[in-house]
């Protein structure tokens, strides 16, 4: 691994209670080849995160095979996972459709690590009713990631209506003023719903571990 730049963390795991994810933004993709041939000789488990759909596209067939691979999220599995939990303890709820790529991202880190969770999606303070139908499934849940771009209010309405963990995860989906996830970022910030905790713009992935976090204790 050395001739390609790599140093893996396999501690990682034994310290924390996560295996490495592997970052794929940046790697060429004979690095993230690399990678997933360790991975098979190694029998590691391995999460791959932002790795697009042209950079999997042009690896070679064998490391392709070896991937669970989703479009959406940019992520893929390597390896088994751990095994499901029956119910889910986690909610992800979505203010728009548009917010997808950072709640699957979320949602496959969540599956990878063997914990479920109920997708809310598209109930956006634009509609407020539809937030509201669907409330009485959320307020059980352990843990709500609550995913908004543009202005950013879902995740401080969740937080004054839920009593579990609420986790802002601000998107770059926005214009204007919104562009980037500036907004959602800073609304999140300075939400007067007591105890938000917020990750940074489009963190699907530290959405989920700060999750993973919170029910370690219980599990």
């Amino acid at each position: 691994m050395k001739q390609h730049g790599i140093v893996l963390d396999h501690e990682r795991e034994a310290r924390l209670g996560f295996d490495e994810a592997i970052y794929c933004a940046g790697k060429s993709v004979q690095q993230v080849e690399a990678i997933v041939a360790d991975g098979l000789a190694t029998s590691a488990r391995r999460l791959f995160t932002r790795l697009d759909a042209f950079k999997f596209e042009a690896m070679d067939a064998a490391s392709r095979q070896a991937l669970d691979y989703d479009a959406v999220s940019r992520t893929a599995f390597l390896g088994a996972r751990r095994a499901a939990r029956q119910a889910a303890r986690v909610a992800i709820v979505t203010g728009g459709s548009s917010d997808l790529p950072a709640s699957r991202e979320a949602a496959r880190t969540l599956e990878y690590y063997g914990q479920g969770s109920l997708h809310v999606p598209d109930v956006g303070v634009a509609g407020l009713h539809r937030l509201l139908a669907r409330i009485d499934e959320i307020r059980p849940m352990r843990v709500v990631i609550a995913v908004a771009g543009m202005e950013g209010a879902l995740p401080s309405v969740l937080g004054g209506l839920v009593p579990g963990v609420v986790i802002a995860l601000p998107t770059s989906v926005g214009y204007g003023v919104s562009e980037g996830g500036r907004a959602a970022l800073h609304s999140a910030l300075a939400s007067c719903a007591p105890g938000l905790l917020t990750v940074n713009i489009d963190n699907g992935y530290g959405a989920a571990c700060a999750a993973l976090r919170v029910l370690a204790p219980a599990q």
